[in-house]
This record gives C-alpha cells, structure tokens and sequence, in this order.
C-alpha cells in the first residue's frame, strides 16, 4: 500500500478511535440518561467495524490473492446465513451442495484471475441454469418456485454482488505499475459504504421522523436517507484526494450512488428477515448482528459502484499521479 492508503486507514483508525472512547464514556458517566438500546446498537456497529477493518487492512497488506480469499470466505457465511433463515426441502440439498462447492469457489476464482467476462454470467446465467434443473432432478414439485427463487437470491447476493468489492483490485487494471490506485479505490468504497450505513442511522434518530417502509424497517426515515446520502455525497467529494477519479465531482457522485444503493440493499435484506419472522440474520459473535446484517448494503453497492467505476475510467483512462 502507498502513503495515501496508509494515511487513509491511519484516518479510521483513529475515527475508531475517538467513537469508541466516546460510546465507553457515555455509557458509564450517563447510563440514565441516554437510551441503552441505543448505546448497544452503536457499540455492536463499532465492534463489527473493528472487525471489517482488521480483516481488510491484514488482507490489502497481504496482497490481492488474499483480499479475495477473506471476501470468498465472508460470501460462504453471509450465504450460509441466508440459507438458515430460508428453510430447504431435502430435495434441494444436492443443489445447495454444489452452490457451497463449486459455484462460489468457482465465482471467486474467476475474480481473482480477473477473467471479468466470465465472472459477470457465471452466477446469473449458468449457474441459474444448473440450479433449476438440479433442483427438478430431485423430483419434488413442492413449492418448486418458492424453494429455487430463495436459493437463488441467496448466491446472486451473497456471492455474486458481494465478489464485485475484490473485483476492483484485481478486473480494475488502472496502473500496470502496481495496483495501488485499486487499493485506494476499494478502501475508499468500503469506508463511504460503512459511513453511509452510520449516518443514516444518525440521521434517522431526530425527533421529526417520517417512516418510509415502516412494516419492513422501522427505523428507516427519509431524514435518514435524504441527511446520510447528502452528508456521504459532502465526504466523498472531500476524499477524493484519496481516490483515483480526476475531479471532486466524481467522487461525490461515486458515493451517492453508493449511499442509494447501500439504502436500497438495507431495506431489501430487512424486508427478507420480516417475510421469515427474524431480527437478525446470525451470530458470529456474541453481542453482533450476522454478518449479513452488517454488509448487507455493501452487497448491493459493490457491483453498482464497479460498474459506473469501470465505465468511468473507460472514458476517462486513469492518469498516475
């Protein structure tokens, strides 16, 4: 990594930080005071940042091939998370073998060697196709839409969408020097992803609130979106020192369009969770939310900001230095 990923981690750790020391002190100096649900919420989200940021900084100083083993390792559990919460019939066991043992390693090892042309319709086109059949192979009509469609939004999420963050180090060829720019480029999707999901959620703690999908989440409030979107899109224009794109501009437009995407993934995976009868989706550890909970919105922004990413320095070719 070069000075300005270095510098940009340094950042949030400290953010980190300073968040953390805050949160233990209010929570001692103010217990009466202040909503303890809220405090705890804060405190998990905190806790799972602190994991995020030690599994991507360990794997960025590895190496590519290592980014993208933690990222295969992280789409097997968000997966298999899904699946617990989603029920299967019997016959639909051999399918989910061959989804955990073939078409997951297989996605990723396509990312990996940058083979961008193949990993875009392994997933949604052959993939897709093998599981519908499989799954009518094992002569069980019951509910055969309901049990090949929960299946299948469970890879296109977990896996496909969430194989588009790696992807940016290794389909992204922006320097043949290296691939610094890529590392700046990932850190800084994740960082505006993981601080649009926060400022969201601060947002929609003001007392004026008006619900947008109250039965699926209730803490989803237009204030939330409209504040967390414009203070994201504010961030990602004073970042873009950080980033390979040529102007402030389209750093800021980069991190709208994470900050709707991010939005729209949130409100999809809760109303997921309302439809099964769940609050979470796991636990990995105690005290936290799944993981998928927590990377939800990273799911559905990673191929929308690979893509307009991609198509971006298509026309505009990145310029080192």
């Amino acid at each position: 990594m070069d000075a300005v990923a270095w510098g940009l981690m340094g950042g949030v750790v400290a953010l980190l930080i300073i968040a953390t020391v805050v949160v233990q002190l209010l929570r001692r100096r103010l217990p009466d005071r202040l909503n303890p649900a809220l405090l705890e919420s804060i405190s998990s989200r905190l806790r799972a940042w602190w994991l995020l940021l030690a599994g991507l900084a360990g794997a960025l100083m590895i190496g590519k091939t290592a980014t993208v083993v933690l990222f295969f390792l992280i789409s097997f559990w968000t997966l298999r998370e899904f699946i617990t919460i989603a029920p299967t019939r019997p016959g639909d066991h051999r399918a989910l073998f061959w989804v955990f043992v073939l078409a997951t390693p297989a996605q990723y090892l396509l990312v990996a060697f940058a083979q961008y042309e193949l990993f875009a319709i392994l997933i949604p086109v052959y993939a897709m196709l093998f599981l519908h059949a499989r799954i009518a192979l094992s002569n069980d009509p019951v509910q055969f839409l309901e049990r090949t469609a929960k299946i299948q939004i469970g890879l296109m999420i977990c896996v496909y969408c969430l194989s588009y963050t790696p992807a940016l180090l290794t389909a992204l060829p922006l320097d043949p020097d290296g691939y610094s720019p890529n590392i700046r480029l990932l850190f800084f999707f994740v960082l505006i992803t993981q601080l649009n999901d926060a400022l969201q959620f601060a947002w929609s703690q003001l007392p004026s609130r008006h619900y947008i999908v109250p039965n699926i989440n209730p803490t989803r409030t237009w204030e939330g979106l409209l504040g967390g979107a414009a203070s994201v899109t504010l961030l990602g224009a004073l970042l873009s020192w950080s980033t390979p794109f040529a102007s402030s501009w389209v750093a800021a437009g980069m991190a709208l369009a994470v900050a709707l995407a991010g939005f729209a993934g949130g409100i999809t995976m809760s109303a997921i969770k309302r439809d099964r009868g769940v609050k979470d989706y796991g636990t990995l550890v105690e005290g936290h939310s799944g993981v998928l909970d927590r990377l939800d919105s990273l799911c559905f922004a990673a191929p929308v900001f690979f893509h307009l990413t991609k198509m971006y320095f298509h026309y505009f070719p990145y310029v080192a230095g």
